[in-house]
């Protein structure tokens, strides 16, 4: 899988994938951090998720630009690293829960992450810019796609271990001030300072609350601040753990890149002159432009589904997930909660990439290989299977709502953590038909003068996708669990139908 590969594409790698680990330690608990930090609701924490996901993506179009107008790809990539740790300081310093003032302290973590997300923009499509500009020599050219399965594998090895340490963090804080994780409790104790707990439901957070103090308590009120405030305070803390990550991808950089591609230097003519573009067809550029933006259309439904990781699956394994049949006792730390399921995918994507590289040079050997157009469609209908198997699963479970009211859910009515483990295989799956080999389709497609941009092309559409996810905590919140899942199968089998019908003129423009 290695071998014929550039040698600047493990550096590379390496350096993503320290930024990836501290980027995936944050979203593995933000969509939590922000509800039991602020006490919102599962629907308006999914717009601030959705919004700070679509920024992300959104300003790597400025990254792209910024880089293609300069040619200085390595100065706004590192530029993007410091400006990511940053950010992760702005919302790792621990502010006091409840907060005092709620407007205050949601704009100082709404700053923090623009700046995470502006720095990711400098960052992520330029690093996937730089990779695709190795496969631009000939020597390599015919290794372009596995080697962005490789870059892509790599990403996740960090995305693999950022939850645990997130959960470990967060855990041991709590288990310092001699509290237990209940994963529902910060949900609860909002309730119950806004006075909306009663009866069945107070019962259930008086009993919760206990088990959670370790004894009796005398005072509800009490516990309840210092939980909350413990709780995110362990959130905080997590957060310095993907400040580290960066200064680990920053060294990285710094000593590997002199063997990345540099396109200022390598195309400068000798007697130092201007850098030397090559030139396209304006039809043929129209073509190529055309055939991206049709590309991106498609997968803008894709990543409205997939994303859903880390909002509507992670409120699912939250609310619905017995978190008991996967609690790992260190001794200093407990590592258990809705978060573990974010390593998940990552975990696959490592161990499937290599099944699926074999898979395909296997069929190229047979002359069977699938074009990359056509495997981003068979992976959005692989999608749309993930979906079918959460939809089947969640029939004779009761809505959110009916579960919030009841103060929590019955435990014997959980399901185990297998199901999510079943839909993040087949998710990962259909990624890695998807990701990776879109990132290789736009470094193929896009014309030479446009490779950073054409990548922040890719990162907006994501976005776009992005934007659309707090559509799902809206249904999440308000419609039964089979009828929201049943939605992204809709989504997923028309992307799927649209970009086939698309196959062969993408092939055509791709040749």
């Amino acid at each position: 899988m290695f071998k014929g590969q550039p040698k600047g594409l493990i550096a590379a790698a390496l350096s993503n994938m320290g930024e990836r680990f501290g980027f995936y330690t944050m979203m593995a608990i933000l969509s939590l951090f922000i509800s039991a930090k602020f006490g919102l609701s599962e629907t308006t924490t999914g717009i601030i998720y959705s919004i700070f996901y679509a920024l992300i993506y959104v300003l790597a179009l400025v990254g792209g630009i910024i880089a293609d107008k300069t040619k200085n790809y390595k100065g706004t990539i590192l530029t993007g690293i410091i400006l990511m740790a940053v950010g992760y300081l702005l919302i790792g310093l621990p502010t006091p829960t409840p907060v005092p003032n709620l407007p205050l302290y949601l704009t100082i973590t709404c700053v923090g992450l623009f700046t995470i997300a502006f720095g990711n923009g400098l960052f992520k499509g330029n690093l996937q810019a730089v990779v695709g500009q190795m496969y631009d020599n000939p020597q390599y050219a015919g290794k372009r796609d596995t080697g962005f399965q490789i870059f892509y594998m790599f990403i996740n090895i960090g995305g693999f271990f950022a939850p645990f340490f997130a959960i470990a963090v967060r855990n041991w804080w709590l288990q310092s001030n001699n509290l237990i994780y209940n994963a529902e409790l910060p949900a609860l104790c909002h309730q119950f300072r806004a006075g909306g707990l009663t009866g069945e439901a107070m019962d259930k957070f008086a009993l919760a609350a206990a088990q959670a103090n370790q004894g009796p308590i005398t005072d509800l009120a009490e516990f309840t601040d210092r939980y909350l405030n413990v709780f995110s305070t362990g959130f905080h803390y997590a957060f310095f753990v993907a400040i580290v990550a960066m200064v680990i991808s920053l060294v990285i950089f710094l000593v590997t890149k002199k063997g990345l591609p540099d396109v200022k230097k390598d195309n400068a003519k000798k007697d130092g002159k201007e850098p030397v573009v090559t030139k396209m067809e304006v039809a043929e550029v129209k073509q190529r432009l055309l055939a991206l933006f049709a590309v991106f259309a498609i997968v803008i439904f894709f990543w409205f589904s997939f994303h859903q990781n880390g909002l509507t699956l992670t409120f699912f394994a939250r609310d619905y997930t017995d978190l008991s049949m996967i609690d790992i006792d260190l001794g200093f730390t407990r590592i258990v909660g809705a978060e573990i399921f974010q390593s998940v995918n990552p975990l696959f994507v490592v161990t499937l990439t290599p099944i699926i590289v074999a898979l395909f040079a296997w069929l190229n050997r047979k002359g069977k290989e699938p074009s990359t157009p056509k495997k981003i469609a068979i992976g959005m209908g692989i999608a749309a299977i993930a979906y079918i198997i959460m939809t089947l699963a969640s029939v004779n479970l009761p809505a959110f709502s009916e579960v919030k009211a009841a103060g929590g859910l019955d435990p014997s009515l959980k399901v185990g953590p297998f199901l999510l483990i079943v839909t993040y295989f087949v998710l990962t799956v259909a990624e890695l038909f998807i990701s990776p080999l879109g990132l290789s389709f736009v470094s193929k497609v896009a014309p030479p003068h446009m490779q950073g941009l054409m990548q922040g092309g890719w990162l907006a559409a994501t976005a776009v996708g992005n934007q659309l996810l707090f559509i799902g905590g809206l249904m999440y919140s308000n419609i039964p669990l089979w009828a929201t899942w049943t939605v992204f199968v809709v989504v997923c089998l028309i992307s799927m139908i649209t970009m086939l019908s698309m196959v062969k003129w993408l092939e055509r423009v791709a040749k």
